[in-house]
């Protein structure tokens, strides 16, 4: 497409002011400080409020961080319980900036368009519901009452509840999520599709077949224990930036850490802590003691020569490599696990993942030494086809040692949203246990619908096919978090209606059905008072920790409705008299929701009385006590072949990635300070002797194009940016480059989409 016909589900061509410097070799410090205010100040606050607002992050009667689910330390600091990109998400939803009924008299939705994402999402805040009618190309206002009815009225005319699809992102609380699911099952569906189906759905998977519980067994305890903690797939100094205040008191604890990631991100290798003085003013932290550049998508052919290599160590040490005992008594499958090992050939291993055998061998050397081993992971590990096999070949390498359910090792996917792990144990699952609908059932007295739902991947497929009519979005970007842009936006242009309950404004409204509608909402750092007085609401981090969330700052508007409140005013009104729960009486106090989490959830006993304890509480997790949810009590090993990574002449493997001024789909600004590049997003990391190979120039523009499943996926103007990536990879932004995922390549077993593992072909912009 030409540069005037750009679709506007893409974002626009920017960074003809491109800068480019070499990438970082440390994480935070000054310039962590120094950004961390300018943010603020850049959204209309003062230095005084500033400080007011980030001093209640992560406090323990504070609002929770919007952004990643990295777990509070019990000694957190009084003040400064923040990182930098927590900050950012912090000053882009408690902006001073609103956006007003005048706002969208000004701009159609097609100006809007034009714009980028960075301007959108810095318009301000949503304060009124708004509504796109058949033709228009402006957005008008309306009031709740409005909306609901009309919500209302698609939803009933449909032929079928399966004809809605009810998404969820990571941010919703508990109590939210919670009403949420309730009233789609009590609506007749499951199509609950979530953001897990695009990012950790492969662990949630990997981890259930094999340890059987879906989700990591260490707590932050366990990660200041260990004795080694293997990174893998994830960049915590941008994604996750908390984390390297955890690592760094596990290095002083003595413990070693192995890096395991295509490109060498700041974080991975160099900490300042930003809470030290001495580090401020340039001290830093040595964070991987090895780092191993792996190419995209080996990581279960590094696995396998690491385990070749223990296997090896066993046999001229029998008894000091294998835990014996623990293989023994608690899993099954080794002796099969064993035998495939034993047939690999190893250097064919050592060629596929790019690792040295020297590197490999030093690998090997820090991982005998440690008996407690953490092995942590993220996208960069789950987003490919193998990725559920990804994650099964961690949990073998972890049972060969005995590193699950001991004190100091364990398995760790660190979830990449504040409560995408919660939405799922407060049950939004397209797929839903037995147990829990039969409990359901149980205590609301209707029977839920058994069926399964749509996932993200089957939903944009249903909307495509005129199978599902309604979309209703609680947060998030969907249209930009989905894989294959083009295809989604004609998916969501297929609805009859589209609903997204928002705080900002984002490139998905402005991709419409026949009719579209935003509900603007409280944010999690705002006072939320129901007809009982103030409320409180409630998440789980990364590590099954539930805890309260308080919000205390004014409202954007005197008359934004919380989500739960969102929630049962649609639920009574969809619902009508017939409906199983009093659901506006739910919302006048969130302890009376909190009641009825108690009596459907396991693990919730005392619900209202634990998590008015300071910290919150530790949800069981079986693993942790060597117990293993699975068909025979044991943990299972599991037989995952490496993949063939072979592509064609000329063709180059890409991973999309974050920048450092952004968190999902969100963008903060245009520059990404750890990797050296400022005033754009539409780059291409390549390495050197491949551009010197295609005959590209440094700075030059190229197309990047995608071809699988015979259908021709473009994304235009690139800028070619030499970086140290392994030969034939190159590394795109987020959302920018996702109109290259294929739409029907995901992981077997979860239907994530391969977002890590892009097959393109580069060549100069036309």
């Amino acid at each position: 497409m030409s540069r005037e016909s750009r679709s506007p589900a893409q974002p626009p061509e920017t960074g003809d002011n491109l800068e480019i410097e070499p990438p970082k070799d440390r994480a935070a410090g000054f310039y962590s400080i120094r950004s961390t205010f300018a943010h603020m100040l850049r959204q209309g606050h003062t230095l005084p409020s500033a400080v007011r607002i980030l001093a209640q992050m992560n406090q323990k009667d504070g609002f929770d961080c919007p952004g990643c689910a990295w777990p509070d330390p019990d000694d957190r600091a009084a003040l400064t319980e923040f990182c930098e990109n927590g900050a950012k998400a912090a000053a882009w939803e408690t902006t001073t900036r609103r956006l007003d009924w005048k706002f969208f008299q000004r701009y159609s939705i097609d100006e809007l368009a034009r714009q980028s994402d960075f301007w959108l999402g810095q318009q301000g805040r949503l304060t009124i519901p708004l509504m796109l009618r058949p033709g228009s190309r402006f957005y008008e206002p309306i009031d709740y009452d409005e909306a609901f009815q009309r919500i209302a009225g698609a939803l009933s005319a449909l032929d079928s509840p399966n004809e809605a699809a009810f998404y969820t992102s990571g941010r919703t609380s508990n109590e939210a999520a919670f009403l949420y699911q309730l009233f789609v099952r009590a609506f007749g569906t499951n199509n609950l599709p979530d953001c897990s189906n695009m990012c950790h759905e492969s662990s949630s998977v990997g981890l259930g077949e094999t340890v059987g519980i879906g989700k990591g067994s260490v707590t932050l305890d366990d990660i200041h224990q260990a004795d080694t903690i293997i990174i893998m797939g994830q960049n915590p100094g941008t994604n996750h930036p908390r984390m390297l205040t955890a690592l760094q008191k596990a290095k002083a604890n003595g413990a070693r850490i192995i890096a395991v990631n295509p490109l060498p991100e700041a974080g991975l290798m160099s900490f300042s802590n930003p809470k030290k003085p001495m580090q401020i003013l340039g001290g830093s932290t040595r964070i991987a003691d090895l780092f191993l550049q792996v190419q995209i998508n080996s990581d279960v052919a590094l696995l396998k020569a690491l385990m070749c290599l223990l296997l090896e160590a066993e046999a001229r040490s029998p008894g000091d490599v294998l835990d014996d005992p623990f293989i023994q008594q608690h899993t099954e499958g080794f002796e099969a696990l064993r035998a495939h090992i034993t047939e690999q050939d190893l250097d064919a291993l050592i060629a596929s993942c790019g690792v040295s055998r020297e590197q490999l061998d030093q690998a090997v050397e820090i991982i005998l030494r440690s008996r407690k081993t953490i092995v942590c992971w993220a996208m960069g590990l789950t987003q490919h086809k193998n990725g559920v096999g990804n994650v099964r070949e961690i949990v073998n390498f972890l049972l060969m040692r005995g590193s699950i359910g001991k004190p100091g090792a364990g398995t760790c996917p660190v979830r990449g949203h504040s409560n995408v792990q919660g939405d799922r144990t407060m049950g939004i699952h397209d797929r839903p246990s037995k147990a829990l609908l039969d409990r359901i059932q149980e205590v609301f007295g209707f029977d839920p619908p058994r069926d399964d739902g749509f996932n993200t991947v089957e939903v944009i497929h249903a909307m495509l096919e005129g199978r599902v009519k309604v979309f209703f979005a609680m947060g998030g970007n969907f249209l930009q978090a989905a894989p294959d842009t083009e295809q989604s936006a004609r998916a969501l242009r297929n609805c009859e209606m589209l609903v997204h309950v928002s705080t900002k404004l984002n490139r998905g409204h402005l991709i419409h059905g026949k009719w579209s509608i935003i509900l603007p909402c409280l944010a999690r750092s705002e006072a939320d008072h129901q007809a009982f007085g103030a409320q409180f609401v409630t998440v789980e981090n990364s590590m099954g920790i539930v805890h309260s969330s308080q919000g205390r700052l004014k409202p954007a508007h005197p008359n934004l409705y919380s989500e739960p409140a969102i929630v049962a005013q649609l639920a009574q009104e969809v619902l009508g008299p017939e409906t199983p729960v009093d659901w506006c009486w739910l919302v006048e106090d969130y302890d009376r929701i909190r009641d009825l989490i108690e009596k459907t959830i396991p693990g919730f006993e005392s619900f209202n009385t634990r998590v008015r304890e300071p910290g919150g509480f530790h949800l069981y997790n079986s693993n942790r006590e060597r117990k293993f949810n699975t068909k025979s009590g044991k943990a299972r090993f599991t037989i995952n072949p490496a993949p063939d990574l072979t592509i064609p002449d000329g063709a180059f493997r890409m991973m999309t990635v974050r920048s450092h001024d952004q968190y999902n789909t969100t963008i903060y600004g245009e520059d990404d300070r750890y990797r050296g590049i400022h005033g754009g997003r539409r780059v291409v990391l390549m390495n050197e002797d491949d551009m010197r190979e295609a005959s590209i120039a440094p700075r030059s523009l190229v197309d990047l194009e995608n071809n699988f499943g015979g259908r021709r996926r473009v994304a235009q103007r690139f800028t070619a940016v030499p970086y140290p990536i392994p030969r034939r990879c190159v590394g795109t932004y987020f959302p920018e480059a996702n109109v290259l995922v294929p739409l029907d390549r995901f992981a077997e077993g979860s239907f994530t989409p391969t977002s890590k593992d892009v097959i393109v072909r580069i060549s100069p912009s036309r």
